[in-house]
């Protein structure tokens, strides 16, 4: 079965960052799968993860799947710094550091030009897609009537931040390094540096002592022939493809994310998660190492509408984005399901 889909470019000119900076000539890069109704009011966001581009996304999108663009207007916006939006890879003068909350404010307006939408049934985001759902249940409160946090939380904690520091400290440690997350050329050597040390992050201890990297592991699995080469053709060259210049600021928009840092909250996150008027599904993989299921259990009891059902599984992070996983994929597409009917 098909269905309409459109992709685009938004033109948003010279935008101002938080931090003072100016994204010059701004271009966010889109795609939209499925019909705007007449009265605007099945419009779900579905915002891109740590580098990945909205074809990568496109897996769960059908009338069978966990969004069904028979129901629903599905605009994916990508993130500046993923290649297809502005990006470092591409722009001298692209700034140090833009922020969740910069790409937020450019995702709304966009919408608005572009459609003329104004009211959001849901914001659905994945890893980092799921820290702008949450920004936008906090900047927007008025404007969005669900979000789903799959795997994420609304401020990047501590102990992701260690992880993110790491990977930026090895991208730094190449030759190629000029300074300030820019390389004379591609830093091969580092990158695959750099998919290695991802590989321990994004999926679980458990995962791997049940062998589920491995062909001969029990099914589902990833379906390497041995450890080595599951590094490289999983990580290393997955990493290996992308910019290390926009890798570098996808890390740097991560470590930053957090709702309230803000002049709406002024760095009080308790109080910005009570602002959001969102009906906020909280789903954390139980074994992921990013964003725990305790993270989001902090936040639960300042959030006003609010439930949380981990996606118990083995899969780290990985859960949250199910390609290969069945099991997990059935689980999420109940509990989305439920929820925007709700």
């Amino acid at each position: 079965m098909t269905w309409p889909t459109q992709t685009g470019v938004y033109a948003a000119g010279d935008v101002t960052l938080q931090s003072g900076a100016r994204l010059t000539d701004a271009r966010l890069s889109w795609k939209a799968h499925g019909t705007l109704s007449p009265a605007r009011d099945n419009v779900i966001v579905y915002p891109t993860s740590y580098g990945a581009q909205h074809p990568d996304l496109e897996w769960l999108i059908g009338p069978d799947k966990v969004l069904d663009p028979t129901r629903w207007f599905i605009v994916i916006p990508d993130m500046f710094g993923n290649g297809l939006s502005s990006s470092p890879a591409d722009r001298p003068d692209y700034p140090t550091l833009v922020t969740v909350f910069d790409n937020v404010q450019v995702q709304r307006r966009a919408l608005q030009d572009l459609f003329g939408i104004e009211q959001i049934a849901c914001v659905y985001g994945w890893s980092m897609g799921a820290l702008q759902a949450y920004h936008w249940a906090a900047l927007f409160p008025a404007a969005v009537a669900r979000i789903v946090v799959n795997c994420g939380v609304a401020k990047t904690a501590v102990h992701n931040q260690v992880f993110l520091r790491s990977l930026m400290a090895t991208l730094e440690a190449a030759p190629q390094h000029i300074g300030n997350g820019r390389f004379s050329s591609e830093p091969a050597a580092a990158k695959r540096a750099f998919g290695r040390i991802y590989a321990a992050w994004a999926l679980s201890q458990d995962f791997y002592r049940a062998g589920l990297h491995l062909a001969s592991g029990p099914q589902p699995n990833l379906g390497a022939p041995d450890l080595e080469s599951f590094l490289k053709t999983d990580w290393e060259q997955r990493f290996g493809v992308r910019p290390a210049a926009n890798q570098y600021a996808q890390l740097l928009t991560w470590d930053a994310a957090d709702i309230s840092a803000n002049d709406l909250y002024d760095g009080d996150l308790p109080a910005a998660l009570r602002a959001i008027e969102a009906r906020v599904l909280l789903m954390p993989g139980s074994t992921d190492l990013y964003f725990r299921v305790a993270d989001n259990e902090a936040e639960l009891p300042f959030l006003r509408h609010a439930a949380l059902r981990p996606i118990d599984s083995i899969w780290g992070h990985r859960a949250g984005n199910p390609v290969s996983n069945p099991t997990d994929a059935a689980f999420l597409k109940q509990a989305v399901r439920a929820w925007l009917e709700a």
